[in-house]
C-alpha cells in the first residue's frame, strides 16, 4: 500500500485543443482533442508518479465519461479506489488561441454528490488496505456537499495519525483549517480572504501564515506566490523561495505539481528547506508545458538543483 492516498471529489476528464482563432460567431477549426485526467488530487497522484512515489487515487466516479477517467489513469499506471455515483463526471475544456498563445479554460461544476455517495466516500477510506502516512484532500468541492464532510475526513484521519495535506479553497479549506492539519498550501490571493483583505504584501503574508500555525489550525503553511514563488513558515522558521525564471506556456496544474512536489519531499524525510525547493521546482516546471501538461521530471531535476544552490538556508530553517 502506498504511503500517499489523494482524495479528489470532484474529478474530471480534461479535453483540450488548438484553434487557428478564436473569432465570436464563427465555425472555429480545431485540432484533435487531448483527454487527460484532472482534478486536485488526481492530479497530485499524476505528479507523484513522475517524480518516482506511488499514490493511490480516491474519487467518485459515474457514466461514460467516468470510464474514459478510470481508463485514462490505468494508461498512467495510477492505483485508484473508484466510488462508482449515479451522475456522471464532467469534463473541462480548454482551448488555446493558436494566433495569441492566450488559453481559454471552460470549467463545469459537476454532478451532484448524493448522501449516501458522500457515505461511500467515508467509507472506501475507511476500507484502505492499510493506513497511508499522508491524505491529500485538494480539489473544488461538487455541488450537494458541504465543507463539514471534508472536516469529518480529516478528523478521522488525524485520530488515526495519518498527516494531511489541505489544498482547497473557500469554506472548504476553512472547514479543515479548524480541524489542525498537517499542510495547508494556500495561494495569496485564498490567505488574504482569509485575512479580509484585498491583498497582503510579502511580510503581511508571512504573518498571516504564521498566525495560522501559533493557533494549531497546521503545521507548515506553504503560500503559493505565483511567479514570486512561495513563502513557507512552520515552527522552524519562515522560509521564501523564489520562483526561477522561465518561458510561461500554461498555468494549468501548477499548484497541484507543487503540493506533488512538497508530499514527495516530505515523503521521503528531506528537510522543509529541500522540501520547499522542491515543490517550487515541480509548480515552475508545470508552467513550461503547454494545455493541461503536468511537469517534466528532467525541468523539475534542473530547476530543483539551482534552488538549491543558489539559495542558501534561512536561519533557523
Amino acid at each position: 500500500m502506498p504511503r500517499i492516498v489523494t482524495l479528489t471529489l470532484n474529478p474530471t476528464v480534461d479535453k483540450s485543443t488548438t484553434a487557428e482563432h478564436i473569432i465570436p460567431d464563427h465555425k472555429l477549426r480545431c485540432e484533435a482533442p487531448k483527454f487527460e485526467p484532472g482534478g486536485g488530487g488526481i492530479n497530485v497522484s499524476r505528479a507523484l508518479r513522475r517524480l518516482g512515489s506511488d499514490s493511490v487515487a480516491v474519487f467518485p466516479v459515474g457514466g461514460p465519461s467516468g470510464q474514459l477517467l478510470r481508463q485514462l489513469l490505468r494508461d498512467e499506471h495510477i492505483e485508484q479506489r473508484p466510488i462508482e455515483v449515479e451522475g456522471w463526471t464532467r469534463e473541462n475544456f480548454i482551448v488555446v488561441d493558436a494566433s495569441t498563445s492566450q488559453q481559454y479554460r471552460f470549467g463545469m461544476p459537476g454532478t451532484p454528490l448524493l448522501p449516501e455517495e458522500q457515505q461511500q466516500v467515508l467509507q472506501a477510506l475507511q476500507e484502505l488496505p492499510e493506513q497511508p502516512e499522508f491524505l491529500v484532500i485538494s480539489g473544488s468541492l461538487p455541488p450537494g456537499v458541504e465543507p463539514e464532510l471534508l472536516a469529518r475526513i480529516s478528523r478521522a484521519a488525524r485520530e488515526q495519525g495519518i498527516k494531511v495535506v489541505a489544498d482547497t479553497s473557500g469554506p472548504a479549506l476553512l472547514a479543515l483549517l479548524e480541524t489542525g492539519v498537517y499542510l495547508a498550501k494556500p495561494n495569496v490571493g485564498e490567505l488574504s480572504k482569509m485575512q479580509g483583505v484585498e491583498e497582503l504584501d510579502s511580510q503581511a503574508v508571512a504573518e498571516a501564515a504564521r498566525q495560522l500555525v501559533t493557533e494549531g489550525k497546521c503545521e507548515i503553511v506553504v503560500v503559493s506566490m505565483g511567479p514570486q514563488g512561495a513563502c513557507v513558515v512552520s515552527a522552524e522558521g519562515t522560509d521564501y523561495v523564489a520562483a526561477p525564471s522561465v518561458k510561461k506556456r500554461s498555468t494549468v496544474g501548477a499548484g497541484d505539481s507543487m503540493v506533488a512536489g512538497l508530499v514527495h519531499g516530505l515523503s521521503e524525510g528531506r528537510s522543509l528547506r529541500e522540501t520547499a525547493r522542491l515543490g517550487v521546482a515541480c509548480g515552475t516546471a508545470a508552467t513550461m508545458n503547454p494545455g493541461t501538461e503536468l511537469f517534466r521530471k528532467a525541468d523539475v531535476d534542473r530547476l530543483y538543483q539551482w534552488l538549491l544552490q543558489t539559495m542558501p538556508a534561512p536561519a533557523g530553517v
